[in-house]
């Protein structure tokens, strides 16, 4: 099976002047504004980088329900949440980490089980995969 999904950008002006555009194929962005001030001088507004730890997260949550579903157990609620770094680093910029953090309720599991599970998500989720930087996960077992 392949799947593709697309997201697509325009930009005007030049970087620190000009203004973006974000979209995505379902719709959920739809021409939202992103710039040089939301990026890199924390005005409120998107950017690549938040884009990217909604996709983490959100990919590690679902490779880890699927991971717990394998072993036998259901979760009644899992809340990942991602942190992108980006560095400036050899004359550039670079996303340099990921830190995965996860709270979970899952019945019947033990933390030492849940910890082994958790971290097969994080080295086997898609955008794991995609990203060329350091993943780390703190992983907290509710209950």
């Amino acid at each position: 099976m392949k799947i593709n999904r697309s997201g697509s950008a325009v930009w005007s002006g030049g970087l620190k002047d000009g203004k973006g555009a974000i979209s995505t194929q379902s719709g959920a962005l739809d021409a939202h504004p992103y710039g040089f001030a939301t990026r890199f001088e924390g005005v409120p507004g998107s950017n690549p980088e938040e884009l990217i730890a909604a996709a983490h997260a959100s990919c590690f949550t679902m490779a880890l329900s699927l991971i717990l579903g394998e072993a036998g157990f259901t979760a009644e609620k899992m809340e990942s949440n991602a942190v992108v770094t980006l560095e400036q680093k050899d004359g550039g910029f670079a996303i340099t980490a990921s830190k995965l953090s996860l709270k979970a309720s899952i019945p019947g599991i033990d933390d030492s089980r849940f910890q082994e599970l958790a971290a097969k998500a994080k080295a086997n989720c898609p955008v794991s995969k995609l990203l060329n930087a350091e993943i780390s996960l703190d992983a907290e077992l509710l209950g």
